[in-house]
């Protein structure tokens, strides 16, 4: 049997070490799902939506240790963490709230007495998560999925294992059924062959996925030969388009907490800053003046606003992203480098001059680095946004009108006009392009994971 071990970014100290699942393990834990979601799909609404406002409720309750374990196992300040938890019961809420409108028939006008549309449940949703919101990613997908009637079994990134199991504990503590919610335990190096080995069982009938493209395109390849659904939210490369007639001081501000938020650790943090040649100084002059304002260091220190990165491999990884650009052309403004010590730091990093082809314009930059690239009008500035594979969000700062049409040429899931991109219970989200399909949240998200049936009474 596979064990293992978790480690603390912020240390490099071993954490804990977890038995993994064998053959036995993962068949065991996906007969318990099957066989909750034959009960759990037949379940009264009010008492599914009452299992959620009772998750809510303990990460409320528990917010402090749960916040704890995220800083633990993949470094983010626990200022953050906090709010992480706060969020996800927050999610809870809404759906609970909102789903009796989101499931009830729609009905739909027809040559017949009676016609319309009935949200029914598909059965055991197959979720693969990553490290860097470790529960927000999951309680997103559970409570969409468990509203509509469905089980959920979760293959957690190994980096959070301690999480996932929380997680798993924090639903059976609200009273799920046995068998509702489940984690898989899986070391990294069998995590291909089992979560394939997974996707493909027949007691699965649909799987997402939020993570990287290759992770992306290789479960999508497993279910679309199996023939199920499946629901991708990959990277992101957003732009943060600043316009010549833009409020550059809030721009500017607003620019930072885009960027380094979970220390750049984010599929919708803005990656790269597209800025009218008009402003470019000015901006540049005040996002690094606001960057030299965050604090680097131990992110159990609620004065910690810039964590470690979750691994040493993501750290040399953007490191690398930073040299090779700066070979190709590109003006080191602030930062570059890793911190010296124990833990996976690296210093908030602003780069000017950025060109298409460089690698942080043309890779995704998972970590604090920026990337400014100078544009000479609208046009190119379209241009530039949308010189990318991916398409998440976009987030346009400038007049209202102006922002907006400019914003409407850009090639995204989201639009955020004058404000950064974010998540929102209440609205749809997910991208297209190389971003992937699907979406998550809202109504559209807890009907990603239903049979849209048709219904006729002649």
């Amino acid at each position: 049997m596979s064990i293992l071990i978790t480690h603390n970014p912020a240390t490099g100290r071993e954490l804990a070490s977890y038995e993994a699942h064998d053959e036995a393990g993962v068949d065991q834990a996906l007969a318990d799902v099957h066989a909750a979601s034959a009960v759990w799909r037949d379940t009264p609404l009010d008492q599914r939506l009452a299992l959620l406002r009772g998750v809510g409720k303990l990460l409320t309750e528990r917010k402090e240790r749960y916040a704890a374990l995220i800083t633990a196992e993949m470094g983010k300040p626990i200022t953050e963490s906090l709010g992480e938890i706060g969020k996800c019961a927050w999610n809870c809420e809404v759906v609970a709230d909102l789903a009796p409108e989101w499931l009830a028939d729609h009905e739909i006008a027809s040559g017949a007495s009676r016609s319309w549309l009935s949200y029914e449940p598909l059965g055991v949703v197959f979720a693969v998560m990553p490290w860097n919101f470790p529960f927000w990613q999951v309680l997103r997908f559970a409570c969409a999925a468990l509203a509509a009637g469905n089980a959920a079994l979760l293959k957690h990134s190994p980096d959070v294992t301690g999480c996932a199991l929380a997680i798993e504990e924090l639903f059976a503590g609200a009273g799920a059924p046995k068998g509702l919610f489940r984690s898989l335990v899986v070391a990294a190096e069998d995590v291909p062959a089992v979560s394939h080995r997974v996707v493909e069982d027949p007691r699965v009938a649909a799987v997402t996925l939020t993570g990287s493209e290759r992770a992306g395109s290789s479960i999508a390849a497993v279910a679309g030969a199996s023939v199920k659904k499946s629901v991708l939210e990959l990277g992101g490369s957003d732009p943060f388009v600043v316009l010549a007639d833009a409020d550059v001081a809030a721009a500017a501000a607003t620019a930072v907490k885009a960027r380094f938020n979970n220390t750049g650790q984010s599929c919708v943090c803005a990656k790269r800053f597209i800025v009218h040649e008009d402003v470019a100084d000015e901006f540049i002059e005040r996002f690094v003046a606001d960057v030299a304002k965050l604090r680097l260091g131990d992110p159990t220190d609620p004065a910690t606003t810039i964590g470690p990165m979750a691994r040493a491999d993501l750290r040399d990884g953007i490191l690398r992203q930073i040299r090779q650009s700066l070979a190709q052309g590109a003006r080191l403004v602030v930062g570059g480098h890793a911190v010296e010590g124990p833990g996976s730091f690296v210093e908030p990093t602003v780069l000017d001059g950025v060109e298409p082809g460089m690698a942080v314009f043309v890779e995704e930059t998972f970590g604090p680095v920026s990337a400014v690239t100078r544009a000479r009008d609208d046009n190119h500035a379209v241009e530039l946004a949308n010189d990318t594979t991916f398409g998440l969000g976009a987030s346009v700062w400038g007049s209202a009108e102006h922002a907006l049409a400019v914003g409407r040429r850009i090639r995204s899931g989201a639009l955020f006009v004058n404000a950064m991109v974010a998540s929102d219970p209440r609205l749809p989200f997910g991208g297209t392009g190389r971003s992937g399909y699907g979406r998550e949240l809202s109504a559209e998200g807890v009907r990603e994971f239903t049979n849209v049936r048709t219904m006729v009474v002649a």
